[in-house]
């Protein structure tokens, strides 16, 4: 099971050194790779156990504006369905992984679709840390 790691902090002033901290603690969850995002609100980190697409799953990923960044350790079950009705309205994938279904779903269904009326049928046991520009107050759309 991969782990992830992060905070939320525009006052800290050393965000590498604390994120470094962090996913070195967590190293033992995810031995295969490890990514990172730090900007000025927040930091997330990520150790990946290779699982689905073994050779381009490494996260975080990035929307293709680099707006929202994810990292993600779970299960999409059903999440090749969903991913090619993404593709059919025009979302461009980068990976095979299960997780890239998750931001260009957020993308198309965050604001508009209740998660209980939600169309997609998504199926999944989640953990995710979603970073985009609503965390400084500006929503998507």
């Amino acid at each position: 099971m991969c782990g992830i790691s992060g905070f939320v902090d525009k006052e800290l002033g050393n965000k590498e050194d604390v994120l470094k901290l962090m996913m070195d603690k967590i190293i033992h969850r995810g031995p295969d790779s490890s990514g990172q995002f730090i900007d000025e609100y927040a930091g997330l980190g990520f150790r990946r156990l290779s699982i689905i697409d073994l050779e381009e799953g490494s996260q975080p990923l990035y929307n293709e504006s680099k707006r929202y960044t994810l990292t993600f350790n779970g299960e999409i079950y059903n999440y090749q369905v969903i991913r090619q009705k993404l593709i059919d309205k025009g979302y461009v994938f980068k990976t095979h992984t299960d997780s890239e279904v998750l931001i260009h779903g957020y993308e198309e269904y965050a604001f508009h679709v209740h998660p209980g009326n939600c169309k997609s049928g998504l199926h999944t046991k989640v953990l995710v840390s979603l970073f985009g520009t609503i965390v400084s107050g500006h929503p998507p759309g």
